[in-house]
């Protein structure tokens, strides 16, 4: 016989009558294991401490009543589920409404059939065990859909940071650029979400969205003939209206996988923002669009101070970095033309924690000779 099966369940009587006691357990001990309580509390304790299947409960008792037992053990949540049936010589329709109202299962009255009783019994375990197979079953399938829910999300995190690094590729920055920026955002998010102007845009899924999305910033570069995007020196004013394009071509990509989605999705509306607008400027000299002020998206706003600065301190191939305080100074001077003033002074109180991004994800000697190795390859 399966172990399962064999294992009787198990039935407390509270009752401080000892032929109640003596009655019900000669019914049920063929079948069932039976644990006996006279008094309300230790009917609690003997609860909490073995978890019966199913309780057997008097109201009449001179410690606690029946009610109060049955309420107890119903706003626990670690027995709230065990079934509850009266036995009571109560007939009155008024104890039986109480009874019910109090978390009971079931109220049988006294004098007792035993052919109902144990009838009874053995529908209210049998609803037991399903209930319980029933939360079981809920609990796996919530397990399964979250553990699936992160695989996609993994996976979702993957796809941006294979496709972003393509973009990388063919530019002069290495991959730890896209790491400091989407550092670098959910800093500016986390600090400018307990401000009254941005509390709404960036709850708490929003500001990991934009981690997310970060190092997308910059896909259209893909784009970009490598005449133009790696070069070294300054852009004549035609190549800079074709360098221009970049954030219209990401976009565009962005919109062709929604469209291949069917989904409106957070991510792809975030995901666009700050590909096609982190080069606007507040002051509306910025491009593609020439946007003014609060017509910038909140992500596109982040995304330019992040950029940026990153710009400012990083080496390349052709270059190196500016000091921290230098970089900083900079972004403090583009505060209202460049930039949202209220995200500078985001950036501006964090600046220590931008620092240590950057140096956490600096670029190596090793980091710049292998792109310069590369961009010479491809060129």
């Amino acid at each position: 016989m399966d172990l399962f099966l064999a294992i009787k369940p198990t039935i407390l009587i509270v009752d401080d009558t000892p032929a109640n006691l003596t009655l019900l357990a000669g019914l049920l001990q063929p079948t069932y294991a039976v644990k006996i309580a006279t008094r309300g509390a230790n009917a609690i304790k003997l609860v909490m401490e073995q978890q019966p299947n199913l309780i057997l409960l008097d109201i009449e008792m001179p410690d606690m009543s029946g009610y109060e037992v049955c309420r107890d053990l119903k706003a626990n949540p670690h027995t709230r589920a065990i079934p509850v049936i009266f036995l009571t010589s109560k007939l009155d329709p008024a104890s039986e409404e109480q009874g019910l109202a109090s978390g009971a299962v079931d109220y049988i009255t006294r004098p007792i059939s035993p052919a109902i009783l144990l009838s009874r019994v053995r529908a209210h375990l049998a609803d037991a065990a399903s209930a319980t197979s029933l939360r079981i079953a809920n609990q796996y399938l919530e397990v399964a859909v979250a553990a699936r829910t992160n695989e996609l999300t993994n996976l979702q995190e993957m796809t941006v940071l294979a496709l972003a690094s393509l973009a990388e590729t063919r530019d002069t920055e290495t991959g730890n650029h896209l790491r400091r920026t989407q550092h670098y955002l959910r800093a500016l998010g986390e600090h400018l979400r307990q401000h009254p102007a941005f509390a709404d845009a960036l709850t708490g899924d929003m500001v990991n969205i934009l981690f997310k999305c970060a190092p997308l910033h910059d896909i259209g570069k893909v784009g970009i003939p490598d005449r133009i995007l790696l070069k070294n020196g300054t852009y004549t004013p035609e190549e800079f209206e074709i360098m221009k394009t970049h954030p219209i071509l990401g976009r565009d990509a962005i919109v062709k996988a929604q469209e291949i989605s069917g989904q409106r999705m957070d991510f792809f509306e975030i995901a666009k923002e700050i590909v096609y607008s982190h080069h606007e400027k507040w002051d509306g000299s910025g491009y593609p669009q020439g946007l003014v002020g609060s017509q910038i998206p909140v992500s596109a706003r982040l995304m330019a101070v992040a950029d940026v600065y990153d710009a400012l301190i990083s080496r390349r191939i052709y270059k190196t970095g500016i000091a921290h305080a230098l970089a900083v100074q900079f972004i403090k001077d583009g505060r209202g033309m460049h930039f949202d003033p209220d995200v500078v002074d985001a950036f501006l109180a964090l600046g220590p924690t931008f620092e240590a991004i950057a140096n956490r994800f600096a670029d190596t000697d090793q980091d710049i000779a292998q792109k310069s190795q590369y961009l010479a390859y491809i060129l």
